[in-house]
Order: structure tokens, then sequence, then C-alpha cells
């Protein structure tokens, strides 16, 4: 045999030294490490078994992106850690790359029947990447884990560790379930760990989020355009900015859809926003719907906004009151909202802004029970261009139009 032949050979040995117990397609296989890059031996091993398994005491180093779409009836079963590198010049500049709002990823997910669980873990290692981020604001960082392109997917009994930016996004995918995750993104030094999303869900159908627990540096769950049909409940958000509609009309020429989304029973802790819906005005933005949200059940503390919409969304008054949104918000409910605001905006606990020309309709408030600090007592409810209705309307008085 020839020297590149052996080591061809070689090379070929290594990788399946690194599978144990594969007979056939159908065969569960165990991925162990490597003590190299893992990546490549589990990409192979996903598309070669049925049921990869990861076994507790295993930790995969994963070096480079892995493409994992395509594939039908799998299970990853990961009962150890799958961790990523921290090479901030490889993943930036080779991270799967996606146009909305300038995102990569380190690991697309995919395919029919897809199932992902086992009691593991999956680290981001982003404590490198909020320092990084401190000082370069334009650095691209990778979501830790993106469902794209799948039906039919099950992630369960996860813990996810310091994703670098986004925690999950789930993108041109229906039936897709998430249930008792628990994430948390923190950081050790005095740089925050940023624009770490729970979930952001995008042009897709049918998801659902539930019995979790959620520690990060940005929204806890986010609906982004064209999702429909969605189920949050039974989160514990701590830290977060909120479940969020949108933010929606961002794109000029773009048409956005977020439509039957249902969000119950949430304890939302020290956050920035409570139940959130946000869209642009101005200018050369786009457009879209926002229609049939329920956010009910909501349990807050020291949040600064407990409940929110904000039809002008990083817009200025006077460009929204001469370019309204055209992302129109109706039949919303929010109901039996309870808990503290920080005091963040004194006495205010409720801001329904919507924009002139009648943007807003169908604004459902009922059983809110919400308090300032005790120095800013009474509580307050602002509002303005909306009609409200329910039992809590009358708290915010009547609301200003333009």
């Amino acid at each position: 045999m020839g020297t590149l032949h052996f080591l061809a050979a070689l090379a070929l040995l290594l990788v399946w030294s690194a599978i144990s117990a594969l007979a056939s397609p159908a065969d569960a296989c165990t991925l162990n490490a490597t003590g190299g890059d893992d990546a490549p031996n589990f990409v192979q091993a996903y598309f070669a078994c049925d049921t990869v398994i990861i076994p507790e005491s295993t930790v995969l180093n994963i070096g480079t992106r892995m493409n994992m779409t395509g594939g039908v009836n799998k299970h990853i079963d990961l009962q150890g850690t799958i961790k990523f590198t921290s090479d901030i010049n490889y993943w930036s500049g080779n991270g799967y790359y996606f146009a909305f709002q300038d995102q990569i990823t380190f690991w697309k997910l995919g395919g029919e029947n897809i199932r992902l669980d086992g009691g593991g873990v999956l680290d981001g290692t982003g404590q490198p990447w909020y320092d990084a981020f401190a000082s370069n604001s334009s650095l691209l960082r990778p979501i830790l884990l993106t469902i794209s392109q799948g039906r039919n997917v099950v992630v369960k009994d996860i813990t996810m560790l310091n994703g670098p930016e986004w925690i999950n996004f789930v993108t041109d995918s229906s039936n897709v379930t998430y249930d008792n995750i628990h994430i948390n993104a923190s950081s050790t030094s005095s740089h925050l760990a940023k624009n770490t999303d729970g979930w952001d869900i995008y042009r897709s159908d049918g998801v659902v989020i539930q019995n979790s627990v959620i520690n990060n540096g940005d929204d806890c769950v986010s609906f982004k355009p064209n999702s429909t049909n969605i189920l949050v409940s039974n989160l514990n958000c701590n830290g977060s900015h909120g479940i969020s509609v949108g933010s929606l009309g961002q794109y000029a020429g773009e048409y956005d859809i977020v439509e039957n989304v249902t969000s119950i029973n949430i304890r939302m802790a020290n956050a920035e926003n409570g139940a959130r819906i946000k869209a642009f005005a101005g200018p050369n933005v786009g457009s879209g719907i926002v229609k049939n949200i329920t956010f009910q059940n909501f349990s807050e503390m020291n949040v600064d906004y407990p409940v929110v919409i904000d039809q002008c969304y990083m817009t200025a008054a006077d460009v929204c009151a001469a370019y309204p949104s055209n992302t129109y918000i109706q039949d919303v409910w929010f109901t039996n909202i309870s808990g503290t605001s920080s005091g963040n905006e004194k006495s205010l606990v409720a801001s329904l802004d919507c924009s002139p020309d009648n943007r807003c309709s169908n604004i459902n408030v009922n059983d809110l029970n919400l308090s300032a600090p005790a120095k800013y007592q009474p509580a307050t409810y602002g509002c303005q261009n909306v009609n409200l209705t329910g039992n809590a309307a009358s708290l915010f008085g009547t609301c200003a139009t333009t």
C-alpha cells in the first residue's frame, strides 16, 4: 500500500474508531471524543445512524461548523456535553449565515422527525465572545442551535450554556417542540452577555416552547416575522427583555406576519419588559399584521415595563407621527397580569403606545394587578392612539390620539 493510501486508510480508521457499535444505518452508535475536532465524526455518525448516543462522561469538542439538515427519523441522545470552541476568528468568518438580522450559527439541525434529548449540555463557551463584543459591536457571533428546515422536531431535557448570541433560532420549520430546557447565559466579567435571546422564531409554524427556565440577557422568547400558531407556556424567565412579538416592519418591501400566538403561565423577574409587542415606524420600513395574540397569567417581579405595545419602536415621536407604522396590530389580549415594576419609569407599569391613524384595534386588557415601588405609588397606566376594552380599560383613562 502506498503512503498516501495508507494515510487515507488511517484517517478513515480514526474517524470510525470514535463511532462504536455501527453495524447498519438502522443501528444506534456511540460517539466518543477524539481529542481533536469532533465535528466531522459527529456529522458522519448522524447521517449513518438512526440514533447517536453521546455518553454522560463524553465532552465533544466542536471546532468546525455542522450541517445536519435533511435527516429523517434521527435521534441524538445527548447525555454528555457538546462544547463549541472559542475560536472567534474561525467562527465569525465560517458560521452558517442568515441574512435576517445578519446572523450566523454554529449548528444547523433539520429534516423530518428529529429528536434531541438525553439530559446533556450544549456549551457555547460564550465568555470570550462577550468580552470581544464589548470592543467590537460589529462582530458576528454564532447562534448556539438553529433548527432549519425542520418538520416534527423535538428538543427536550437539554441544558444550554453561554451561547455567544441567540441561544435558539427556529427558521423555515414546522411542528417544533422544546420541553424542559434550561438556559443560562451569564458573564463572569464586566461585559454583559448581550443579545442572548432564549428563542427567536422566524418563518415557522406550529412551535411549542414549554416547561423551561431561562436566565439570559435579551428576549426570553421573540416572535420574529412570519411566526404563526405558537404556544409558549410555563416559563421562568430571569434578566430578560420579555416575551416579545417582534420587532416587526424592519425591512422595506417586506410584509411581516405574526398570528395566533399564546403565551401563558409566565414568571418574569428582573427584566426590561414583560409582555411586549414592538414594530418599527418611520420612512423606508416594512409592513405587516400582528393578529390574535394572547398574554395570559403573567407573574412579574422587578420589571421595567410589565405590559408594552410600542408601535413606534426605535422611532422618534415626530417621525412616527409623520410616518406611522405600517405593521397593524389587532385582536390582542393582556389577561391576568400581576406583579411589580422596577420603578425605572417611576410609577408607570403599562404602556400601550400605538402609531396614529388607527393602526391598533381590538386591544383587550383584563385583570391587571400591577404595582410600582412604594416610593412611586400609586401605579399609573399610559396609552395613546388606541381604544381599549376589558375590565382594566378604565385604569388607562382616555388615550390621547394624534
